[in-house]
């Protein structure tokens, strides 16, 4: 008897930690993304084709697609959306359908939650500081971040994913800088701090952009060690959302370019926002 009472007040101890340890990462996820949100500008100015006449040819033309005359500049953006992550290899992706939703305040950070359905559910939470994993959202599987590996893998992540959702933050202004590659690609590099990322935006003639590549630092290899090696993916699905052109689905992967390329990322996007700053 006396085990088993022994027994049940440890697992009410172990219940009530792990209860406690998924409570503040929820926190820490609200605190984020309220910091983030508070970023965008509370009186934006107006997109004018003036402000990018100065840029690259494959750059104009995307920031033409991208951003109505007049519309206001609002380098914020919350996006929900669904579709397929891998929780696998190329050889045995093992996707899962997901419900994710994300805010991107570039060059300051973002925040990813996701939960999966179908199997056993997980629930992950990435940012700039941390990346976090749950196992039906009562387990924590894995818990990274806090290093200099984390950060800067991340501020590619949301670096490119600014010229895929958020235009707006990519305009010419401090820390960001655009050239030409080709007749059809541009790069952008956005600078914050210590850290720096190009990124290469394939546009259509009309500047719709399709493709998004750039070289991320990442320990996604056989040999489990960071590295730079290619990232990107494909835009299509293109709608209007208050004066911006952007892609409601985008397929990207790890190796993109070569034959090892695994679009482990495969989001159908089913919500964007422009959050207004609260006064």
């Amino acid at each position: 008897m006396n085990f088993l009472l022994a027994f049940a007040a440890a697992v009410l101890v172990a219940t009530g930690a792990l209860g406690a340890l998924r409570a503040f990462d929820r926190r820490a996820d609200r605190v984020e993304w309220q910091r983030l949100r508070a970023l965008q500008p509370q009186k934006p100015d107006a997109f004018s084709r003036d402000m990018v006449a100065h840029l690259p040819g494959p750059a104009r033309r995307y920031f033409g697609f991208a951003i109505s005359e007049g519309a206001p500049i609002l380098p914020v953006v919350e996006i929900d959306m669904g579709g397929l992550l891998s929780l696998g290899t190329k050889e045995a992706p093992n996707y899962r359908r997901m419900d994710a939703h994300q805010i991107l305040a570039v060059p300051e950070g973002f925040v990813w939650s996701m939960r999966s359905r179908g199997g056993m559910p997980v629930a992950l939470s990435d940012s700039g500081m941390w990346t976090r994993f749950w196992a039906m959202g009562l387990f924590p599987v894995a818990r990274l971040g806090g290093d200099p590996d984390h950060a800067r893998s991340a501020y590619g992540r949301y670096a490119a994913e600014a010229a895929i959702w958020a235009p707006a933050a990519l305009l010419p202004g401090p820390g960001i800088a655009w050239s030409e590659v080709d007749g059809n690609t541009a790069r952008v590099t956005v600078r914050h701090g210590a850290l720096e990322q190009s990124v290469d935006v394939t546009v259509e003639a009309d500047g719709r952009p399709t493709v998004v590549r750039f070289d991320r630092w990442s320990d996604a290899n056989p040999d489990g060690i960071h590295r730079l090696q290619p990232f990107g993916g494909h835009l299509s699905d293109f709608r209007e959302v208050d004066g911006y052109r952007l892609p409601f689905r985008v397929e990207a992967g790890n190796m993109f370019g070569t034959d090892d390329y695994f679009p482990f990322f495969l989001a159908e996007v089913t919500g964007i926002r422009f959050p207004r700053a609260r006064k």
